[in-house]
C-alpha cells in the first residue's frame, strides 16, 4: 500500500505541511512569549512608576510645615489598585512613616538593591506564595533621597496561560489546515498519479508488443506530464515502425538469400543426378553456381556492413587520401566491362585534392555507384566519372545514360533491398548513403526518366 505513489505523495505532502506547521508554531510561541514578557514588564514599569510617584509626593507633603501631627501614612486603596491593575503591590526600604501603617505589604530589604535609585526588573516568590512573580521596583526618592522602592509584581503563570491559549487556537487551526491540505493533496495526487499510472499501463502494453495502445493522458495543458505523454506516443510509433522495418528486413533478407541458394541447389542437384551430363552444359551450370555464390557473398557482406552502420559500430579511419589516385583506381576497375559492352566510359579530373578521410570507404562508395551505373546502362551507352572541387567541398559524380529514376522512386532506392536493376542486392545505395554520412558528407541524386541519372558524392575539404 505504502509503495504506491498515490499514497506516498499525499503522505509526504502532509508530512511537509505538518513539519512546517510545527516549526512555525514553535517560532510563533517563542515570539509570543517574548512579546508577552516584554508587554508585562512594560505594564509593570508604568504601574510601578505611577504608584511610586504618588508615594513620593505623599512623603514630600509630610515634610511641609505643620508639625509632627501631620506625619500620617497615606492610604492608596491598595486592594482597589491591585484589582484594577491585576498586579500585587509591595514596599521595600526604610519605613518613611514611623509608627504608621500604609497598608502596603513590605519585602525584606535584601530582596533588591533599592538604594541604587534605579528602576529594577526581577523575579521572586512573594511571602506566602508558591509561584514565581515578575516584578518591577520603582525608587521612592523624596527630595532626591532614596528611602525605598515600590514593587509591582504579576504572577508569571499568567503569561504561560496566555501562551497555552494561543497553542490551543493554533492546534485547532492546524487540524483544520491539515484537513484542507489532505483533501488538496488527494486531489493533486490523483491528477498527477493518474496520468503516470496510465503511462505505466501503456508501457506494459508496449513492452508486450502492442504498440497501438492509446495513452490516456490529456496532452493539452498538462505540462510535463503532457510532454512525457507526447514523447511516449512518439516512442511507441517509432518502435512500431522499427518492428515493421525489422520484419520487412528479415523477409527481404530471406528472399534475397533464398534466390541464389535455390539457383545453386538446382544446378548442383542437376549435375549430381546426371540430368546435366554434357560437359559444355555442366560448365554453364558451374558458371551459374559461381556467379550466384559471388552474389551471395556480396549480399552477406552488405548485410554485415549495414548492421554495423545501424548499430553505430562502424569505425571511420582518418588518413590522408589522394582523391585523384582513388578515382583513377575506381575507374580502371570497370574498364574491361566498358570495353566489352561498348560503353563510352570517361574520367574527368578538374582538381585532385588530398583530404583526411577513410580511403577504403570512399572507394567502396564510388565503386558501388559505378557498379549501379553499369547495370542501369544499356550496351553502347555512356558512363562518366568526374572529380571536381566546388565551394569548399569535393564532388565525385557518376553519370549514366540509363533509364533514369522517377521522382517517386528516388527515396525508395536508398532503402534496403530496393533494387532497380537485375543482379543487385538492393543494399548498395543504402550502405553508400550511410557511409557518406559517416564520413561527414552526403550523397545526392539527380535523375531524368529516359535520360539517365547522376549520383554526386560530396565530401568536406579542410581549409
Amino acid at each position: 500500500m505504502f509503495s504506491s505513489l498515490r499514497v506516498r505523495l499525499p503522505l509526504l505532502f502532509l508530512l511537509g505541511i505538518l513539519l512546517a506547521g510545527t516549526i512555525t508554531t514553535a517560532i510563533a510561541i517563542r515570539l509570543f512569549q517574548d512579546f508577552s514578557h516584554a508587554q508585562t514588564v512594560s505594564d509593570l514599569r508604568r504601574q510601578a512608576d505611577g504608584i511610586a510617584t504618588l508615594y513620593t509626593k505623599a512623603i514630600e507633603a509630610d515634610f511641609n510645615p505643620g508639625g509632627a501631627d501631620s506625619r500620617k501614612a497615606p492610604t492608596f486603596a491598595r486592594k482597589s489598585l491591585e484589582l484594577a491593575t491585576g498586579s500585587r503591590i509591595y514596599y521595600v526600604g526604610v519605613p518613611p512613616f514611623p509608627g504608621e501603617k500604609s497598608g502596603i505589604p513590605t519585602l525584606p530589604e535584601s530582596k533588591i538593591d533599592w538604594q541604587s535609585g534605579k528602576m529594577l526588573t526581577f523575579e521572586f516568590v512573594p511571602p506566602g506564595a508558591t509561584s514565581v512573580f515578575i516584578a518591577v521596583a520603582a525608587p521612592v526618592e523624596p527630595r532626591k533621597t532614596p528611602v525605598g522602592a515600590i514593587v509591582v509584581a504579576r504572577q508569571k503563570t499568567d503569561i504561560s496561560a496566555s501562551v497555552w491559549a494561543l497553542v490551543r487556537r493554533l492546534a485547532v487551526a492546524g487540524v483544520l489546515g491539515l484537513f484542507v491540505a489532505g483533501v488538496l493533496a488527494l486531489y493533486v495526487s490523483r491528477r498527477l498519479v493518474g496520468p503516470v499510472l496510465g503511462l505505466s499501463h501503456a508501457a506494459d502494453e508496449v513492452a508486450a508488443g502492442r504498440y497501438d495502445t492509446p495513452v490516456p493522458v490529456p496532452v493539452r495543458g498538462a505540462g510535463e506530464i503532457g510532454h512525457l505523454a507526447e514523447r511516449f506516443s512518439e516512442m511507441a510509433e517509432r518502435l512500431a515502425e522499427a518492428e515493421t522495418h525489422e520484419r520487412n528486413f528479415l523477409m527481404s533478407v530471406s528472399h534475397e538469400l533464398r534466390t541464389p541458394l535455390t539457383a545453386i541447389r538446382g544446378h548442383v542437384s542437376a549435375i549430381l543426378e546426371g540430368v546435366v551430363d554434357d560437359p559444355e552444359t555442366q560448365a554453364l551450370s558451374l558458371g551459374v553456381v559461381e556467379a550466384e555464390a559471388q552474389r551471395l557473398e556480396r549480399l552477406v557482406g552488405d548485410i554485415i556492413d549495414l548492421a554495423k552502420l545501424d548499430t553505430h559500430r562502424f569505425t571511420v579511419h582518418h588518413e590522408e587520401v589522394d582523391l585523384g589516385q582513388l578515382v583513377q583506381q575506381a575507374y580502371e576497375t570497370f574498364g574491361d566491362e566498358a570495353r566489352r559492352r561498348s560503353i563510352a566510359y570517361r574520367l574527368t579530373v578538374d582538381d585532385a585534392p588530398v583530404i583526411v578521410s577513410d580511403g577504403d570507404r570512399v572507394l567502396q562508395i564510388v565503386a558501388n555507384l559505378l557498379s549501379n551505373a553499369f547495370r542501369a546502362t544499356q550496351n553502347g551507352g555512356t558512363v562518366g566519372l568526374s572529380l571536381t572541387r566546388e565551394n569548399g567541398s569535393v564532388h565525385i559524380r557518376v553519370r549514366d545514360t540509363g533509364t533514369g529514376i522517377s521522382h517517386e522512386q528516388r527515396e525508395l532506392i536508398f532503402r534496403p533491398f530496393v533494387s532497380g536493376a537485375d543482379g543487385g542486392t538492393g543494399l548498395g545505395l543504402t550502405i553508400a548513403r550511410e557511409l557518406a554520412t559517416a564520413l561527414g558528407g552526403r550523397l545526392d541524386l539527380e535523375s531524368t526518366v529516359g535520360l539517365g541519372s547522376t549520383f554526386d558524392l560530396v565530401l568536406p575539404v579542410p581549409d
